[in-house]
């Protein structure tokens, strides 16, 4: 007796692949797109802090909670860390490697 077979369900991987800038159909195991990795964090240096600074700790933290009111915690994580992969085809990667700001500008 053969074990039954699964119904067929349809994954992410089905999902037709798409150039992120300019919507073209890409095509898994041809060479004919780029997967570029982006990750961003928030400058991790240290504030400089002297022993002659006073602060009122107490103040510092009910302010940064203040700050923080408004915004949820999607938002807030995205502000420290964030990482992002996108498919580009070929054209559009050439246009991204010679611009990825988008900004016009030479060698930006």
């Amino acid at each position: 007796m053969e074990p039954a077979e699964k119904p067929a369900r349809q994954t992410r991987q089905d999902a037709p692949l798409l150039c992120h800038r300019c919507g073209a159909i890409l095509t898994a195991g041809c060479g004919e797109f780029y997967v570029v990795r982006i990750e961003a964090f928030c400058d991790p240096t240290p504030p400089e802090i002297s022993l002659d600074d006073t602060i009122d700790v107490a103040a510092e933290i009910d302010a940064l909670i203040a700050q923080m009111h408004d915004r949820s915690e999607r938002e807030m994580m995205d502000d420290v860390h964030r990482r992002l992969t996108i498919h580009l085809c070929r054209r559009c990667y050439r246009q991204w490697m010679e611009d990825p700001t988008g900004s016009g500008a030479p060698g930006s």
